[in-house]
């Protein structure tokens, strides 16, 4: 009997054991990194630590265009507060609120129950003085605009998850955004232990532009102008430095308020159409056309063709922009004065197609500027590389070759600079969280034309201001070269262009013999006779402020 007893204690203490060791081995080997979770979890309170994001200037800090601005709002949480019905009175006299509203808040709420957002700084004052348990004052970073519509679809926006939008915001958006680090946690266990960390050297990098606020205001200022005077739908204007490429002012119309972007409810209004939308140039485009062909020496400044006022290729006929004139013996320069289609499709015959397509490449035309602004497009104006005599023809004058309009400029900066095409950009200098400034360079891509091709263009465009449609870009003192267009407006879906819409443009620099700006101005379908009485007057009040503004002497007496 004694045996039978100690025998079954000894098994029972046996199998206590096993249970026992069986049970700290499924929790300390099988479910090990299960159960280490949770327990990390009770004690990993750790708070993150983000650096604020970086803000966004004006060319000299002359003004902010994007900056930081925190937000306050006030939340209870019940299970804290000693007497509800105190601090729901105590809150609706702060922030102009209903007591039983506030109160309704707090008994129907959990742990966490937001009473308001967006505080003033007298409101977050007043809440703080009054030091009730189980009111809590929290904080989030906000981004704002301050200069509203001004250069909207320059700055994009910063969207929900703190995400960067359109524009530089997208564009530069890991280079503004605060990097992130984490705090030491209650119960002791360090992840990135901060204490002794200086929280500005989390921020993000400052974007300081090559954008002049006072120009780029007088940008908007004439678009909202045209809108008033001419109807126009849309309009940009862009103003860049021909020798490096600074864009001086990217400017667009209709804008939008970043700060209230979600209240928009066509959301292409956030696009930039300078750099996001391609269009048939027009009679802009000639001088380039004109560029080819003596840069070949398929023509010199003295080749005469003969106008009869339209001409057949294949079958189609072509004529000027009047239809009726005939205009005889024409030089070189005279078809650029008086914008003649006919013209434009003489010198293109000039140049064999194989040799026109490598230089608008050269141009720029089939490639993207590069341009530090998010959503850049280019078209591959395959209708052209895949075309005949005709589209040569038409794409001599413009139409059936789709550029953007920085793509424009930026064509016509060789013409101006001496022959060499630069890439545009708008940020100046990046300043980073140690206080280190990165200037960004000047980018020659490639040599397009020689030095006596551009100054021989750069004369015949003095003389289309001068003596031609252009007439209204006259700044008195000044040389200005310039070039007028007025494109039809292919219909959408289908074959043929709207006879009920035209886009009008001006192409120019100043001063002409020695180019500090090159500007392009493009109305879409203004209630205007041409681009000479709406677009080029435009130009002449730009630049006029502009040679003002930068003091730049007259080239002569008036």
């Amino acid at each position: 009997m004694k045996n039978w007893r100690i025998s079954f204690i000894f098994y029972l203490v046996v199998i206590v054991g096993a249970a026992i060791i069986g049970r700290l081995f499924y929790l300390q080997v099988v479910n090990h990194k299960f159960y280490q979770a949770q327990a990390l979890g009770l004690q990993s309170a750790f708070q993150e630590v983000v650096g604020a994001r970086g803000e966004i200037f004006f060319k000299n800090n002359s003004k902010s265009l994007a900056i930081n601005n925190d937000k306050w709002s006030v939340s209870v949480n019940p299970t804290e507060t000693e007497d509800a019905d105190v601090t729901a009175t105590e809150l609706a006299k702060i922030i102009k609120d209903t007591k039983e509203n506030i109160l309704s808040k707090i008994n129907n709420g959990g742990s966490y129950v937001l009473i308001k957002n967006k505080l003033t700084e007298e409101e977050v004052a007043s809440i703080r003085s009054l030091k009730l348990a189980g009111i809590h004052i929290e904080t989030q970073s906000g981004r704002y605009y301050s200069q509203n519509k001004i250069a909207s679809q320059v700055v994009g926006f910063l969207g929900g998850g703190g995400l960067g939008q359109y524009g530089l915001e997208g564009y530069y958006d890991n280079i503004l955004k605060g990097e992130e680090s984490f705090s030491q946690n209650p119960g002791g266990l360090v992840f990135f232990n901060t204490d002794n960390l200086d929280p500005s050297s989390l921020d993000g990098s400052d974007l300081y532009l090559t954008i002049d606020y006072n120009i780029q205001y007088q940008a908007e200022s004439i678009l909202k102008e045209a809108k008033k005077d001419f109807g126009i739908d849309a309009g940009q204007i862009i103003v860049m430095e021909p020798q490096t490429g600074k864009i001086v002012a990217l400017a667009n119309f209709p804008g939008f308020d970043p700060n209230q972007y979600a209240k928009e409810k066509d959301l292409g209004i956030f696009q930039n159409s300078a750099i996001q939308k391609v269009y048939e140039l027009g009679s802009v485009l000639k001088p380039i056309t004109v560029a080819i062909a003596l840069n070949e020496g398929r023509i010199s400044t003295d080749t005469t063709y003969r106008d009869e006022g339209c001409v057949m290729v294949g079958k189609q006929n072509i004529c000027n922009f009047d239809r009726t004139a005939k205009y005889g013996t024409q030089t070189t320069t005279q078809l650029l004065e008086k914008s003649l289609n006919t013209g434009a499709v003489f010198v293109s015959q000039q140049i064999p197609h194989d040799v026109y397509l490598d230089y608008i490449d050269r141009f720029g035309f089939g490639e993207k500027t590069g341009v530090d602004l998010q959503g850049e497009v280019a078209s591959g104006n395959s209708n052209l590389r895949n075309g005949g005599d005709v589209n040569f023809a038409t794409a001599s004058f413009g139409q059936g070759i789709e550029l953007t309009p920085l793509q424009l400029i930026t064509a016509f900066c060789p013409i101006a600079n001496g022959g060499k095409l630069v890439r545009p950009y708008v940020v100046d200098k990046i300043v980073n969280n140690q206080r280190e400034e990165v200037p960004t360079n000047t980018k020659i891509v490639r040599e397009v034309i020689t030095p006596k091709t551009s100054s021989e263009v750069t004369t015949m465009m003095i003389s289309v201001v001068d003596n031609g449609v252009a007439n209204k870009a006259k700044v008195p003192g000044y040389y200005i070269a310039g070039k007028t267009g007025t494109a039809q407006v292919a219909n959408e879906g289908r074959l043929g262009y709207d006879p009920a819409k035209t886009i009008h443009s001006f192409i120019g620099f100043a001063p002409a013999l020695n180019p500090r700006f090159i500007a392009y101005i493009k109305f879409d379908n203004p209630k205007g006779k041409s681009s000479g009485t709406t677009a080029a007057p435009a130009f002449s009040k730009l630049a006029q402020y502009i040679l003002n503004y930068w003091q730049i002497p007259s080239d002569y007496e008036q």
